[in-house]
């Protein structure tokens, strides 16, 4: 077996080697409604958002969890920090156990404060994490706010994996009942269902990450490390547009939501943001423009993707995230068989 360090430096290898899928996302099987009269002026659009606990953030995008916890990788998590300060993405920082556990290379996360003193970070750990660990990995980077990551199918997929998920709900709600920052809790590519989410939300999660399938697939990226493993869970989880919809089903539309897996164009964010998502989370994208064309780049394709999005508003009527609830839309393909097949109560879909 490889040790931590060595997995972190796998995972950017073969996340970056690896296309997106193979399940599909969902969401080119939602189809919005275009408005031949706006009624708006395309330079008043703001695309500021708040997320509960955290506050205002001057655009919808949140630059997910990728790395940390290996001295090759710190200099990426400086290049993303210089990025999210330059856009004004929130950020979150890669898995911080083994650092509050073994107290090995916090630099390579603080490294995101330094670089962006004013920004906004989030901690992040497994949901093996005690309460006091939580609570060093908040520290370790001033976070705003502490992400719980839920990994079962990469877990099951890695030869090192943990084997014991029957604790996390509990561990979860520990962590939630002596946080002083706002929890979110984040799927890390199979999708979140709404009776899980529900679950979350009785413990005390602030916000929901839906981290849906179609993205950064990290069952196949373990099945890289590990031949010998179960290959088909690279095919398992929820499509990210489906797993929106459970979510928003339990936690109310735009109530702490982000939308993650395999969004990837400005058109995903505006269509996750209409489906009820406050915000979206990119990962495997901008890893890939930082690494193959560093900080400018990057910072020049967020900023046109966010430029991109405010069309979108313009084109539908709308000035301000809170006015796509008037947004018409509708579902083709297996996204709407998948919604006739389920029933949504009070949050029907238009």
């Amino acid at each position: 077996m490889k040790s931590r360090e060595s997995r972190k430096i796998d995972h950017i290898k073969y996340a970056l080697h690896l296309e997106d899928g193979p399940c599909a996302t969902g969401f080119s099987d939602m189809q919005v409604m275009h408005c031949c009269l706006p009624q708006v002026d395309r330079r008043k659009v703001d695309l500021s958002v708040s997320l509960p606990g955290v506050g205002t953030l001057s655009q919808p995008l949140v630059i997910d969890a990728i790395t940390g916890g290996a001295e090759a990788v710190k200099s990426i998590n400086r290049d993303l920090a210089v990025v999210a300060r330059e856009t004004g993405c929130a950020m979150a920082v890669g898995s911080q156990y083994g650092a509050v556990r073994k107290g090995l290379y916090a630099d390579t996360y603080q490294v995101v404060r330094r670089e962006n003193p004013k920004g906004v970070v989030f901690a992040n750990v497994s949901a093996l994490a005690t309460p006091e660990e939580a609570r060093r990995a908040v520290d370790m980077v001033e976070a705003q706010a502490l992400e719980i990551h839920l990994n079962s199918a990469q877990e099951l997929a890695m030869e090192e994996g943990d084997r014991d998920f029957s604790r996390w709900l509990e561990q979860i709600a520990a962590i939630c009942s002596q946080s002083e920052v706002p929890v979110i809790v984040k799927e890390t590519g199979c999708g979140m269902a709404r009776e899980e989410a529900r679950r979350l939300l009785d413990c005390g999660v602030s916000i929901l990450d839906t981290g849906g399938a179609g993205g950064t697939n990290f069952p196949a990226i373990e099945g890289c490390r590990y031949p010998e493993g179960n290959r088909e869970l690279s095919q398992w989880g929820i499509p990210s547009a489906l797993s929106l919809l459970e979510t928003v089903e339990a936690k109310g539309w735009q109530n702490g939501i982000i939308a993650s897996g395999g969004i990837r164009s400005a058109l995903d964010v505006f269509r996750a943001q209409v489906l009820g998502a406050n915000a979206v989370g990119m990962a495997g994208n901008i890893l890939r423009l930082v690494r193959e064309g560093g900080t400018l780049l990057a910072i020049q394709r967020i900023r046109q993707l966010l430029e991109a999005v405010k069309d979108f508003y313009t084109l539908t009527g709308c000035t301000r995230g809170t006015e796509l609830r008037q947004v018409r839309y509708y579902f083709t393909g297996n996204l709407a068989a998948a919604v006739r097949s389920f029933s949504y109560g009070e949050n029907e879909f238009n």
